[in-house]
């Protein structure tokens, strides 16, 4: 499962980091990781998705 939350995370990082998170801060910050820059909400998704 996780292998297919990183795959969206890679598509779409707030994502795959509302699947594994929710509303929580750490979505709000991907989607604004993503707004400045897509690969820094690529990365912030994978390590959030990797961590837990």
């Amino acid at each position: 499962m996780d292998l297919l939350r990183i795959l969206i995370a890679i598509l779409l990082p707030p994502l795959g980091v509302f699947l594994q998170v929710g509303f929580a801060g750490a979505f709000w910050l991907n989607i604004l990781l993503t707004l400045l820059g897509y690969l820094p909400g690529i990365v912030h998704a994978v390590y959030i998705i990797a961590r837990r």
